[in-house]
């Protein structure tokens, strides 16, 4: 197969892997954090303590990172068709891959929440701030390069599923050195295919290393945290001290008169 051949089928395949990999990411990460964050509040001692609730999105979470992609991807066919119309092609794919990287993002953003210092929330409680303020200003923020990075590693483990996606038609890299470098014996078509899934694996994880050491230096210099460390053990209403101010400097005593 020359180049002139190959390159139609490259550049069709980049880009399925980018569209489906894109959308099931943006998925993932808008239903996966706020799942991550209901484990931590819900959590015994957490803001929003039930232990039923915790233990359910547990098991479900948990159940859906042990499913094999491809056995979730045959079960989830009924759900798809019912979502986007039909079992074949890349918008059928994203149905299963986003599925399957919900809970796994989850997981990653509930790690990264349970490093930030309690300290940090108690004193937004005790300046009066509710759980939504606590989400926002605290936990959020603190473990925003930890979420970075993890939502790094989701995009990576859904390039590696989006090879399974073929199965179902959804075209990709994956498939392409599939099809052409196993199944028609193209070697040269397999290795490059194999060097560009390289190289943009390379590139999303130099980019999020990138972003998550940005921001980690950003809040080490300044930011939330010192201020809520300054303010820790105050509580509201409590008036802040005046500076003392020290007395003028008393004039030099008069010399006694003199006595004539």
């Amino acid at each position: 197969m020359t180049w002139d051949e190959m390159q139609p089928l490259l550049e069709q395949a980049c880009w399925d892997t980018l569209y489906m990999v894109g959308w099931s990411a943006l998925i993932a990460v808008a239903a996966g954090l706020p799942l991550g964050l209901l484990l931590v509040l819900t959590d015994r001692g957490g803001l929003l303590q039930n232990v039923v609730v915790n233990k359910v999105i547990g098991q479900v979470v948990n159940i859906g990172r042990s499913m094999p992609f491809i056995i979730l991807m045959v079960a989830l066919m009924g759900f798809t068709r019912s979502i986007v119309g039909t079992t074949i092609g890349r918008e059928a794919a994203i149905v299963p891959l986003a599925i399957s990287a919900i809970p796994f993002f989850a997981r990653l953003v509930e790690t990264a929440v349970r490093e930030v210092d309690h300290g940090l929330v108690e004193a937004v409680q005790s300046m009066g701030g509710n759980t939504w303020t606590v989400v926002r200003k605290v936990l959020v923020p603190e473990s925003l390069p930890s979420l970075i990075s993890s939502a790094t590693t989701t995009v990576v483990a859904l390039i590696g599923y989006s090879a399974i996606t073929g199965t179902v038609g959804a075209g990709g890299l994956g498939d392409l050195a599939v099809r052409y470098g196993y199944q028609r014996f193209e070697t040269e078509l397999m290795w490059i295919t194999v060097g560009i899934l390289a190289v943009v694996i390379s590139i999303i994880q130099f980019v999020g290393d990138y972003a998550a050491r940005r921001l980690h230096r950003r809040g080490s210099h300044g930011g939330a945290a010192p201020r809520l460390r300054l303010l820790r053990g105050t509580t509201p209403g409590t008036a802040t001290a005046e500076p003392v101010r020290t007395a003028e400097p008393v004039a030099a005593e008069q010399e006694p008169a003199k006595v004539s």
